[in-house]
């Protein structure tokens, strides 16, 4: 097993790594809407999925992956009812591409966010 840090990443904000490598599977940390200088960029559930998926993409790109090697995501909305514009934000990030996906919501998340999600790559 490898712990990844990738660089131009928000920090950890906890005792983990942006992602684990092993066999030919890369498993990313759930991604906040925290850009690389720290700034939180939560104010809407659109501005706040794009931020996720600069993230995701950064940390995919550090190990020369792009989002087309995303096999699996998990969504964890604050709020079901965002469901809708954060899905507008997935498809145009995603493209063409479908990974399986799940999506839930759930009570809280770290820093009060709107979304956080999570996925699985092949390498």
């Amino acid at each position: 097993m490898e712990k990844i840090i990738a660089k131009n990443t928000p920090a950890a904000i906890g005792p983990y790594s942006h992602a684990v490598k092993t066999g030919n599977l890369l498993f990313l940390s759930g991604q906040i809407p925290l850009n690389s200088k720290g700034e939180m960029l939560n104010t809407s559930i659109q501005e706040a999925t794009e931020q996720v998926f600069n993230n995701i993409e950064a940390i995919l790109s550090s190990q020369n992956l792009t989002i087309n090697n995303v096999v699996k995501t998990l969504v964890f909305l604050k709020d079901i009812n965002d469901f809708t514009e954060m899905n507008k934000i997935y498809e145009k990030r995603m493209g063409e591409h479908k990974p399986a996906r799940s999506a839930v919501e759930v009570s809280n998340l770290p820093k009060n966010v709107l979304v956080e999600i999570e996925c699985i790559a092949e390498i």
